[in-house]
């Protein structure tokens, strides 16, 4: 599936989607961005095939968040002619494409190759997995424009790096590099820009050869995990297990456990 705003290639189970502006760094101007990107994510999280997905984007950044440009003009995916008009704006655009990241079944792996601010870094942080480029930097500049994080960042960061640190970056909207983010557990890993794509893709390698439907349902039990109580987490877990021990992947682990060789699993 192609798109003017995001590609994705395949490799043996492995989907790769790139925001494809270099020239805006990646920058998110228009509900049709939005759209585009929430759309390619449902289609490839829709399909058995897909195992692993990779996050990153083309040129120097990741994804410089929305076109400040298109927001000054009063066009794209800010504010419109009222505010209500604004809310609708923000709920079926980017509000769109949190909401398909969030609802991902798919393993996500962000690599983040250079600068990912505002929406930018609140997309990264909704992946699994972030890896850095060494040239990676990360910001919620939302409050040096005057505005919040209309995209559900304040959700969002409190997740990936608690609540202090969440704070101090949404309220004063500052930069951290690369090993920043790596000491307050924003990313998991630091790489040379140059071994960014090859760090991801043997990641991804590595999910995408484990059973497909566990690595989905073990996915969305961490999210689940998140915002509800042990005992809910618990009857979750049981339930999940139960669809699990059914899976044809399960029953050939078993088996090549036993006969000592490695198994060959199906996605079934």
């Amino acid at each position: 599936m192609e798109f003017p705003f995001v590609s994705s290639t395949w490799r043996a189970g492995v989907a790769t989607l790139r925001f494809e502006r270099p020239e805006t760094r990646n920058a998110i101007a228009s509900l049709e961005d939005c759209q585009q990107f929430a759309a390619a994510v449902e289609a490839l999280a829709a399909s058995a095939e897909t195992r692993c997905l990779i996050l990153t984007g083309a040129g120097s950044a990741f994804c410089a968040g929305g076109d400040l440009k298109a927001l000054q003009e009063r066009r794209g995916i800010g504010p419109m002619a009222s505010p209500a008009e604004t809310r609708t704006n923000y709920r079926r655009g980017v509000q769109r494409m949190i909401r398909a990241l969030a609802d991902c079944e798919v393993p996500v792996i962000a690599a983040v190759n250079g600068p990912a601010i505002g929406l930018g870094c609140d997309l990264a942080a909704l992946a699994d997995i972030r890896i850095a480029a060494e040239s990676a930097r990360f910001a919620s500049t939302f409050i040096n424009l005057g505005l919040i994080p209309g995209d559900g960042g304040a959700w969002i960061l409190p997740r990936a790096v608690g609540w202090s640190r969440a704070s101090e970056m949404i309220l004063t909207g500052e930069v951290l590099d690369a090993g920043e983010a790596l000491s307050c557990g924003l990313v998991s890993r630091v790489v040379a820009d140059s071994e960014l794509l090859a760090a991801a893709a043997a990641l991804a390698d590595k999910i995408a050869a484990k059973p497909a439907q566990a690595a989905r349902l073990a996915k969305r039990l961490l999210r689940e995990a998140q915002h509800q109580r042990l005992g809910d987490v618990l009857e979750l877990s049981s339930a999940y297990q139960a669809l699990a021990h059914e899976s044809e992947d399960h029953r050939e682990a078993l088996a090549a456990y036993i006969d000592k060789r490695p198994p060959s699993f199906t996605g079934r």
